[in-house]
């Protein structure tokens, strides 16, 4: 597909950022996307790649295999953290063990490979992870308040998918891309504590899990 600007191998003006922001990682999502952070934005911390080539690599996987499937079915997909930068997600995690609940981050050791798309983790593999919700899904939440049917759509229908997370606020959900083996977790958390719906090993991760997800659409 047509990539927009050429790559560059560093960002250091805002002339660069701006052409890096414009590269398209799949139909639908381009770099610039994801690189929103209220952390960075409010504390005035540069939210920008050490290596902008590993970073679109990890985020095309992301956008061309997760995020445009769940596109095609239910339209519009919002982004709310995807891309962090070792300098904000460490500073966000140091706020967090200091007790800021609002600041909701792992370690950057924790998240080689997931929020930090331009690290690799211990074993070498490249991962990305968003934090996204599903407008289309939001007046059923609303309802209900139950995540469940959406994500035994997504177990049923994106296959590439790594560990999911969902959360109360608008039923939002982290979403991984690993290029290394995983046990494709898919959890439900109250804002702090997750607990397994499915993950492979268990009885009911195989099969079809149509019953569970009435309405949907087809992928």
């Amino acid at each position: 597909m047509q990539t927009g600007p050429a790559m560059i191998s560093k960002i250091a003006d805002v002339a660069d950022l701006t052409e890096f922001g414009r590269i398209q990682l799949s139909p639908h999502f381009f770099m610039r996307d994801m690189l929103y952070s209220e952390v960075a934005n409010f504390h005035g911390l540069p939210n920008i790649p050490e290596d902008p080539a590993l970073a679109v690599g990890a985020g095309r996987n992301l956008a061309e295999k997760i995020l445009e499937p769940l596109h095609a079915a239910c339209g519009a997909v919002t982004i709310r953290s995807a891309y962090r930068s070792p300098a904000v997600n460490g500073f966000c995690n140091e706020k967090f063990r200091a007790g800021g609940r609002a600041y909701f981050c792992g370690d950057n050791d924790y998240n080689r490979a997931r929020h930090i798309w331009d690290w690799r983790d211990a074993e070498g593999f490249l991962g990305a992870t968003a934090s996204i919700l599903i407008p289309w899904y939001l007046p059923r939440y609303a309802e209900t308040g139950d995540p469940r049917p959406l994500a035994w759509w997504i177990r049923d229908h994106l296959p590439d998918h790594d560990a999911i997370t969902f959360y109360p606020w608008l039923c939002a959900f982290n979403i991984r891309w690993y290029e290394g083996e995983s046990p494709q977790t898919i959890s439900i958390s109250d804002g702090f504590t997750p607990e397994v719906l499915t993950q492979k090993g268990m009885a009911n991760f195989d099969g079809d899990h149509a019953d569970a997800y009435p309405g949907f659409p087809k992928a």
